[in-house]
């Protein structure tokens, strides 16, 4: 998406005369006029709750790349709620009757942690959950969220949970990130909270939006790194350039341009249909936007020196930011996953 202002245009995922991109223009439009994006957690909230989901797989993702190159806290707040409202459009589609309103902000929350366990139980009908939950990022700002529970030793269900149940209590931390800082990820206590199941158990994981959801992450790690691109072809120009500064620009642009060819081409095979290896191709890409994205951090880096990490708040807030984010990669563990289902699958592309 073309940036207006102080962020310059970078190469689009979608073709710019495309009617899918209304919305996101509309998106934002909306996203400039908010005073201190990503800074100012209210205002942002409120602005996200206000999003239209945009009409495509492609132009999602478009949207996020383009909000987390203005603000990647911001990027980071939206993608989650956005990924909620497709889980529970895919639900319905796929059949599956949930009784809620999805009115407010959402998060998603999947992930699981040494040593807690939320477990889910049903008493006459009703479903409680019971237990704490690692990782919940903005659970005290948001008002839902889509977890996932267990429902007996080996399997989990997801559910939808109102956050404002006194029930559930939001821990603020601990929570001493410097990248991030204001997207506080720490556990809930859930004590025989009132949930509402969405699919049966297995389906989170099975249905083919997880893996759709899982590149989005990664268009926000692409775009939130586009700036520091910006960053580094404005050194390239400077009066002081010399073949280096052109070198760690030109070792940057080509991962981020590679990182963009893989985004376009899964988001054509995805928004074409299902394919039998979703889970490995989004894995795949996933791999490639973290290892361009870390490719960008470091010529960034080595080519700026230290002076904007310590003297240009934007620049160093969005290096950290960022560091935090990418995280979401698991680096060699994921290579070792993919690795086996690349195995399993005999090599096929």
């Amino acid at each position: 998406m073309t940036d207006d202002g102080d962020h310059p245009p970078f190469p689009l995922l979608v073709p710019e005369d495309s009617t899918d991109l209304d919305d996101v223009r509309s998106a934002l439009r909306g996203a400039d006029a908010v005073d201190d994006l990503g800074t100012d957690l209210a205002a942002t909230l409120a602005w996200v709750v206000a999003v239209p989901r945009p009409r495509s797989l492609a132009a999602s993702w478009e949207l996020l790349a383009s909000v987390a190159a203005r603000d990647i806290a911001a990027a980071r707040v939206l993608e989650p709620h956005l990924d909620a409202l497709g889980i529970l459009d895919e639900a319905a589609a796929a059949g599956i009757a949930v009784d809620l309103d999805a009115s407010g902000s959402w998060g998603v929350f999947a992930a699981e942690g040494p040593g807690v366990r939320l477990e889910a139980r049903q008493d006459a009908g009703t479903w409680t959950l019971h237990g704490t939950k690692p990782w919940c990022s903005l659970a005290a700002d948001l008002d839902h969220a889509l977890v996932t529970a267990w429902v007996d030793d080996e399997r989990r269900q997801l559910f939808a949970l109102d956050l404002r149940d006194p029930a559930v209590t939001a821990r603020p931390g601990p929570w001493h990130a410097r990248g991030l800082d204001r997207v506080v990820s720490a556990p809930i206590d859930v004590d025989a909270a009132v949930a509402v199941p969405v699919g049966e158990p297995g389906w989170y994981l099975r249905r083919p939006g997880f893996a759709h959801g899982g590149v989005g992450v990664a268009a926000c790690w692409w775009g939130g790194a586009m700036p520091l691109r910006t960053a580094l072809a404005a050194a390239a120009r400077g009066e002081r350039a010399d073949q280096l500064a052109r070198a760690h620009l030109g070792r940057a642009d080509v991962a981020l341009w590679a990182a963009r060819a893989v985004l376009v081409e899964t988001a054509t095979v995805f928004g074409a249909g299902g394919s039998a290896s979703e889970g490995l191709r989004a894995a795949r890409a996933r791999a490639v936007v973290a290892d361009a994205v870390e490719v960008t951090l470091t010529e960034a880096a080595h080519a700026l020196g230290p002076s904007p990490l310590v003297a240009d708040e934007s620049h160093a807030r969005r290096v950290a930011d960022l560091q935090v984010y990418v995280r979401q990669h698991h680096a060699e563990r994921d290579l070792a996953r993919i690795g086996g289902d690349a195995a399993t699958e005999g090599g096929r592309w």
